[in-house]
């Protein structure tokens, strides 16, 4: 009996309160429903016993409850949603009446507007808004103003500093170039030759060519950009070469317009081969001083992967004479291969070539290849250096001690 009750309340719940509250049939549900109590307890019940009788005033009571919550939550929320609408529509009224109001109204702010307590209250608070909103557009105004004003004052400097500016460079940069062209153009005619290799792309690869076009590009720049250039020739050089194709890649137009020389013959049949002297880091012959009219041959390749005596083997084949630069006896090697790359060889020969000492030239070698130039007996430091190096493998103290007692036995003699 207890779970019918439950079942019918909800059934009533869920189909007749929600019409009786839509259509106002307050007074007309009690009995309905009473009817329909009754015969589904008698559908339903007919197997219980006569004896047992239905509680309705509870029932009514109960019914009643849920009625009244069900129409004060509905009559609540029609009641906010109301007072809301009417909000809106006395907002919009006034906007139109011209009265000060805000533009644009919050949800927050249009429930504190219906929760004011008379019309001067309402008035009052949507003035505020008003004046709140027409601040802050002001606000805005004049940042947006000052930005704007700004942004034009930089606009016009910039544009006066840079019209300054550019054309002092551009003048600059214009007379500085034909300088530097007539500098060149005058060494094609009365200069010292600076022969390039050509002839090693096939020892290297794709990459190691980029490189060594990368160094001859900057060579080419330190050089047209000194006091007394070289007139620099490009010797064995093969039109649709690796050489070539990255040398359009870096110069494209300006290519055919540069200030050397580019052929393929060999150096040997352009200049004498008694003035020739390739430069060479495996040649057992030192170059002691720079002689101006000699023709310097440098090998355009990069040394990552080329094997050693590559050069001097070139040399040899052709009868040329070979020289190396004097690192170790202006320079406290300290480990590594005696290579260079080629701009800063262009780069020592160069300030060879302008003031004749090794020591201003040579400080172009980077400075991770040695430990400084050589102030006392070459003799001593590679003493020294091979002490430091034993130090540095680990080796006993006491056979360290001892090689220093023995090299330096006459010097501690005569003190």
């Amino acid at each position: 009996m207890q779970s019918a009750n439950v079942l019918l309340k909800k059934i009533v719940r869920s189909s007749i309160l929600p019409f009786a509250v839509q259509n106002g049939m307050k007074k007309d549900l009690f009995p309905l429903s009473r009817t329909l109590s009754l015969s589904l307890c008698l559908k339903q019940d007919n197997s219980s016993s006569p004896s047992e009788k239905l509680d309705l005033d509870a029932w009514k009571k109960v019914m009643k409850s849920g009625l009244q919550e069900e129409v004060s939550e509905t009559v609540s929320d029609r009641k906010e949603l109301s007072d809301m609408a009417a909000a809106r529509e006395l907002l919009e009224m006034w906007r139109l009446a011209g009265r000060s109001v805000p533009e644009h109204v919050s949800e927050e702010q249009l429930k504190t507007l219906t929760e004011c307590p008379s019309k001067s209250a309402k008035k009052k608070y949507l003035k505020y808004l008003y004046l709140k909103e027409l601040y802050k557009k002001n606000d805005k105004r004049k940042m947006d103003e000052k930005r704007q004003r700004r942004l034009e004052t930089e606009e016009q400097a910039s544009e006066t500093d840079e019209t300054k500016k550019h054309s002092f460079i551009y003048l600059l940069a214009s007379s500085m170039d034909r300088a530097y062209n007539w500098r060149v153009a005058q060494s094609m005619t009365f200069g010292q030759p600076l022969v390039f290799d050509m002839s090693f792309e096939k020892d290297m690869s794709v990459r190691e060519v980029a490189d060594t076009v990368r160094q001859l590009v900057l060579s080419e720049g330190f050089n047209r950009r000194s006091v007394d250039p070289f007139h620099i020739h490009f010797c064995n050089f093969q039109d649709d070469s690796l050489y070539h194709k990255e040398f359009i890649k870096h110069y494209k137009e300006a290519w055919g317009k540069l200030l050397i020389t580019v052929t393929d013959q060999c150096y040997t049949d352009v200049f004498p081969r008694d003035k020739l002297v390739y430069l060479t880091a495996d040649s057992p012959k030192v170059l002691k001083t720079f002689d101006h009219n000699k023709v310097y041959i440098v090998g355009s390749m990069v040394d990552k992967s080329i094997k050693t005596g590559v050069s001097l083997a070139h040399a040899k084949r052709l009868g040329l004479e070979t020289a190396a630069l004097p690192l170790e006896k202006y320079l406290l090697w300290n480990s590594g291969a005696k290579n260079l790359t080629l701009d800063q060889m262009m780069h020592i020969l160069l300030t060879l070539k302008d003031t004749g000492s090794w020591k201003k030239a040579l400080e172009f070698v980077p400075k991770r290849k040695h430990c400084g130039f050589v102030s006392t007996p070459v003799h001593e430091l590679k003493i020294t250096l091979n002490l430091i190096n034993m130090l540095k493998r680990g080796q006993r103290q006491e056979e360290v001690q001892k090689q220093f007692a023995k090299s330096y036995s006459k010097k501690l003699t005569r003190k």
